[in-house]
């Protein structure tokens, strides 16, 4: 390997393409158990790597050279072999700090949660150190008594004056989607959430703190921002605008990544518009509603003539949880998958949720679609789901005219959003 990543599960990781969007070099994944760390480091045969969990604090021992913030850190992310001598840095301390000040999150004087007590814990107490917080506690799972600023989670529960959250913790990482490990509901003065998790893009802490109006972003800038300055020591180079080329990288990243969900009502046009998207953006076309004819090996109107319609919401809800863990899809769901928040919750955390709006009367009914194959069918759905798709979306366009217009506009909506 001449550069790479090492670690110990890299199946969720995004680095390899990241870095060959900066670099003309080949990046390799390398998994390594913790049992064969130390013969792969001294072998030394790699150019330069980058280090993630569990080996940011075991590598140091067999480093060279430290540079500073690592040493402050104690805690390592990027090598680099230079005439087999081994110089260590962390680059995820400004990567961390570009995440920070590009979301006009202000740290100065204020009280911060750090959820957990690693490597990456370690990098974020000093990152908020140098942008003057107030105070730092760490919170734990199990209590500290060394040192007085880490804290268990119920004791966190009760603290007031929480302005910042940060989580270190694997928390929430693909693919569990887990629901976060502590309730931000307690915090009445919380301005924002960071998640260093960049898979799901928006975590369920994130996705919890953008309901409540929150300030909140996810880990993917941080990791982009770390890369960019990893490869400036992995090639001894300094590009002249750091901050323009982590904007580049990141955005293009972010648009290969996301998932655009369609909602809407049946007879919308949702399966047409995913189709035009599918291709002309390189993405997967997912329709829940096949996907759910799959686990049920049958169509669902026939399903629904045999079981009732809360049994077809249970399946309908672990597909759509399951196709939110993907990747640079175009989803089009069903028209009722809006009747479950939870729905909508998941498709969020890689997802753009688009409401493909269509006048009633421009709506046919269909006998292949039992909750809307009459027009007095239609008109209940309609009154019912029209709120929930509102309340739902990021985004609604008309789709009463020319599709190919309905498609642009969409295309257009998410190229806006990207600048």
């Amino acid at each position: 390997m001449k550069y790479g990543l090492i670690g110990e599960k890299l199946g969720h990781s995004f680095s390899k393409e990241i870095h060959e969007k900066i670099a003309d070099y080949t990046y390799e994944l390398k998994e390594i158990k913790k049992e064969e760390l130390e013969n792969f480091i001294l072998s030394k045969e790699f150019s330069a790597l980058n280090v993630t969990i569990p080996y940011k604090e075991m590598v140091i021992p067999y480093m060279d050279f430290i540079d500073e913030k690592a040493l402050e850190i104690k805690a390592v992310n990027t090598v680099v072999n230079k005439c087999g001598k081994l110089y260590a840095y962390n680059t995820d301390y400004y990567g961390l700090k570009a995440l920070i000040l590009n979301n006009n999150i202000d740290c100065n004087n204020k009280t911060v949660l750090i959820l957990g007590t690693g490597g990456t814990s370690k990098t974020a107490s000093v990152v908020l150190k140098d942008l003057n917080a107030k105070k730092v506690l760490f919170v734990s799972r199990s209590e500290n008594d060394d040192n007085p600023n880490v804290i268990t989670y119920s004791k966190a529960s009760d603290l007031e004056d929480v302005n910042i959250i940060i989580n270190t913790t694997p928390n929430g990482m693909y693919p569990k989607d887990e629901e976060p490990i502590i309730d931000i509901t307690k915090y009445k003065t919380l301005e924002a959430v960071v998640d260093v998790v960049y898979n799901p893009l928006k975590t369920r802490l994130i996705r919890n703190a953008l309901e409540l109006g929150i300030n909140a972003v996810g880990g993917l800038y941080m990791l982009v921002g770390q890369a960019v300055y990893a490869v400036e020591r992995f090639l001894d180079k300094s590009f002249d605008d750091i901050t323009k080329v982590i904007d580049r990288v990141y955005k293009d990243i972010l648009s290969k990544k996301e998932n655009i969900v369609l909602i809407g009502m049946p007879g919308c046009g949702k399966s047409t518009i995913g189709k035009m998207l599918s291709e002309k953006l390189n993405k997967e076309l997912i329709d829940s509603d096949v996907e759910i004819e799959k686990v049920i090996n049958s169509k669902i109107k026939d399903f629904l003539t045999e079981s009732n319609e809360e049994e077809f919401r249970d399946i309908e809800s672990n597909v759509i949880n399951n196709i939110s863990l993907m990747n640079n899809k175009i989803i089009s769901t069903g028209g009722g998958a809006v009747k479950r928040y939870s729905n909508i919750k998941s498709l969020k955390g890689n997802g753009i949720i688009i409401f493909i709006d269509r006048s009633i009367d421009n709506i046919k009914t269909d006998d292949t679609r039992p909750l809307s194959s009459n027009v007095e069918k239609l008109n209940k759905l309609y009154k019912e789901r029209y709120p929930l798709y509102k309340k739902a979306c990021d985004y609604e366009v008309s789709n009463n005219g020319d599709i190919h217009d309905t498609v642009n506009k969409i295309i257009e909506l998410i190229n806006f959003k990207g600048e």
